[in-house]
């Protein structure tokens, strides 16, 4: 695939191959400038996802509550409405890196205003400026590595023409990672899988919350959690952790 690629695609791989390869910084960190490259250099792309998964199988430890196989070890995304998008796919089980690391397949969206697959991420995603992407799998050593270039335009990318890019660049992320031994840390795994598992515990609480006080479902609890998140440039999840603790914080204790 490389030796065929044009020379910015090769140099575009090899700066995403360093990028996981670097001493300095977390591994959050190293995923959130290998999506900034690529959504610097890819045409048509105005942001991009990195996710590292794990699969953790059916019933398996650490699978309680968890849909579908993967728990999230990590991400980096290019842009914070594209966080919040994919902490949305991951809350709902719904949506193309979701699908994606779960058929273990490619997965592109031309407009999703066409999208049927997925109804709940719609509207997530529309707000967010996600309207199209394209994302694919790699395999990490017993996890995997999903790459999604994404954009704010619908059909903005030539299928045909970008999944064998974005498919180069999963592989380099994962080969990357796993030589530079990121994810071999036992227990930094299990701190990152025990963060992951809770985020969608932790936004349910918070969704209950909104939904009780103010009468509301839980797509319009979850809009507003977005909103706070989008205004004070934070994820949803720490949004989401700060609500449930001022709440419980307010409670009256027991005698």
């Amino acid at each position: 695939m490389a030796g065929s690629a044009p020379l910015w695609v090769e140099r575009l791989a090899r700066e995403i191959g360093a990028l996981g390869q670097a001493e300095s910084g977390t591994p959050e960190r190293a995923l959130d400038r290998m999506s900034v490259a690529a959504a610097r250099a890819v045409p048509g792309c105005s942001a991009a996802l990195v996710v590292i998964w794990r699969d953790v199988g059916p019933g398996g430890e650490g699978g309680d509550g968890v849909a579908g196989r993967h728990v999230v070890v990590d991400y980096g995304a290019s842009h914070s409405d594209l966080s919040t998008a994919f902490e949305y796919q991951y809350t709902t089980d719904q949506g193309p890196a979701v699908e994606a690391v779960r058929e273990m397949r490619p997965v592109a969206i031309g407009d999703v205003l066409r999208e049927d697959r997925w109804p709940d991420y719609v509207s997530t995603a529309v707000q967010c400026g996600d309207r199209s992407s394209v994302t694919y799998p790699s395999e990490l050593d017993g996890e995997v590595v999903t790459f999604g270039v994404h954009s704010g335009r619908g059909d903005a990318f030539d299928v045909q023409a970008v999944a064998p890019l974005v498919a180069l660049l999963a592989e380099h992320a994962a080969m990357a990672l796993h030589s530079a031994g990121r994810y071999s840390d036992v227990a930094r795994e299990a701190a990152h899988m025990r963060r992951a598992m809770s985020a969608r515990a932790v936004i349910d609480q918070a969704k209950g919350i909104i939904m009780h006080a103010r009468g509301c479902g839980a797509a319009e609890a979850f809009e507003e959690l977005r909103r706070v998140a989008q205004r004070n440039r934070m994820k949803v999840t720490e949004v989401a952790r700060s609500l449930v603790e001022e709440n419980t914080a307010d409670r009256p204790r027991r005698g």
